[in-house]
């Protein structure tokens, strides 16, 4: 059952309805969907299907490309040993087709373009010099390593320039689809079980299948990345070595930006984590942002010089907070620290991110999707004559005059503002208005899961939004 994805089953069905030849590019994170999307719309519709192989030459892409075309009908006398002749082997099954549209499919394409191999000049004789001017193609590729899909087809400088006429991203869940697949599994978890396993998995649909009736969320956490026979036990490292042909250099980048909440600019990432200021660390972080694992942004105020870098990878954080250094392999672990600081710690981060993750439904919720704004992070400057630095979770810049400063709380119960945390937001808002020189009207909003405490500070917030808002 294919859930969510409306957007993108409509983008794929009407490139599959024109009177012309189109070449669809779907890209997005690792396991987030993306072939169960194109099988579930087309099944036995499709031409021809074939997905490259993880970490193999030249060699065995074709021998796997051959296999392919032998399941759809077409042998071959001659064993291709150039991709042109690879794909003019491709061109005989869609003239053999009496489909009205010839649907052929490649998946986990990046993995095809090995060194010297010559993919992807292949590709663009394929596309320019025979099945655009056939009207009567749908080339559909795909791949999990965003960056190469970005830079190589959907950006691509060369014969491929501006030819890509479908471009799909296919996101991770929101909290709304994960409830919905939820519901469709049977499994009996309430919003803030949802919301913590999102926490820990974000929207991979992957991740959430492996969740199993009749056991508890943290007994389901132990199972899949605490016993050494769980489906996700050794996730982290295939993550990376699946997307990037040297992780090494992406490892250092995620390790680093793990330690530290708020985020590095450029200088303090190469500072901490102890590497050269070359082209290679741009790349990678280019990457990394292509892919989902990380955001830059430029706090307000501040030139793009001063852009900061976050991870916002849910299982990256949460594999380098729990799972990393959980060495004496507790199968039990997640059950047993539920309550502990290190948890709390931890859920703050997490919801933070949730809550970047829902800003359109936050806006809904404030009742500004009508009015054009920007949202930031903001951190005051370090030198602060008095010491009160302040930082500020989520800003959200309105065209109307108004800037909301979001403040993201997680709390089991209502959370409720004391005097010190009061003046703490007092202070925020001082700090914010003097350091940025904004002459625009600051409200204070509290994102939090079950509410605020009425006592005599909550006045102070002008708006409060609750966990179930973000499931709209």
């Amino acid at each position: 059952m294919l859930i969510g994805r409306e957007p993108e089953q409509q983008m794929l069905l009407d490139a599959y309805k024109t009177k012309n030849s189109e070449f669809v590019a779907v890209y997005g994170r690792r396991r987030v969907g993306k072939t169960y999307l194109i099988r579930e719309v087309f099944g036995a519709k499709l031409t021809f299907s074939h997905a490259g192989l993880a970490n193999a030459d030249k060699k065995s892409q074709l021998e796997a490309w051959v296999d392919s075309l032998k399941e759809y009908g077409i042998e071959s006398s001659q064993f291709p040993k150039t991709w042109i002749e690879a794909f003019g082997l491709l061109k005989e099954l869609v003239k053999k087709s009496k489909s009205r549209k010839k649907i052929v499919f490649i998946d986990e394409m990046p993995w095809m373009d090995t060194q010297h191999s010559g993919f992807v000049s292949a590709l663009e004789h394929f596309w320019n010099g025979w099945a655009s001017a056939r009207k009567d193609v749908l080339l559909i590729v795909c791949g999990s390593a965003t960056s190469w899909m970005v830079n190589n087809v959907i950006k691509n400088h060369g014969g491929l320039h501006n030819r890509v006429t479908v471009r799909i991203h296919v996101k991770p869940f929101s909290l709304h689809e994960c409830e919905e697949y939820v519901t469709s599994r049977g499994l009996s978890m309430s919003r803030r079980q949802i919301m913590e396993c999102y926490m820990i998995m974000g929207g991979v649909p992957f991740y959430w299948s492996f969740l199993r009736k009749g056991r508890s969320l943290a007994q389901n956490i132990d199972d899949i990345f605490f016993n050494p026979e769980g489906n996700l036990w050794g996730e982290f490292d295939e993550l990376y070595a699946s997307l990037f042909k040297n992780p090494e250099r992406y490892v250092t980048i995620v390790t680093t930006l793990a330690s530290k909440r708020a985020g590095m600019t450029r200088e303090e990432l190469l500072k901490e984590g102890k590497m050269p200021n070359n082209g290679n660390v741009t790349k990678a972080l280019s990457d990394l942002e292509y892919c989902g694992f990380i955001r830059k942004f430029s706090p307000l105020g501040r030139k793009e010089r001063g852009a900061v870098y976050q991870l916002v990878d849910f299982y990256t954080l949460f594999y380098f907070k729990f799972i990393r250094d959980n060495r004496n392999v507790d199968r039990h672990f997640w059950t047993l620290n539920q309550e502990t600081a290190q948890y709390y710690a931890w859920s703050g981060l997490a919801f933070e991110r949730v809550c970047f993750d829902h800003v359109e439904q936050i806006k809904a919720a404030l009742g500004i999707m009508g009015v054009i704004s920007n949202v930031y992070s903001w951190r005051s400057k370090t030198d602060s004559s008095d010491g009160r630095g302040a930082q500020i979770d989520m800003l959200i810049d309105r065209r109307d005059q108004v800037i909301t400063l979001c403040e993201i709380k997680y709390s089991k119960t209502r959370f409720a503002i004391d005097a010190d945390y009061d003046e703490v937001l007092m202070n925020k808002v001082e700090r914010f208005r003097t350091e940025t020189g904004t002459k625009k009207s600051v409200q204070i909003v509290l994102v939090t899961t079950v509410g605020l405490v009425q006592n005599e500070y909550y006045d102070d917030v002008q708006n409060i939004i609750e966990m179930n808002n973000l499931f709209e």
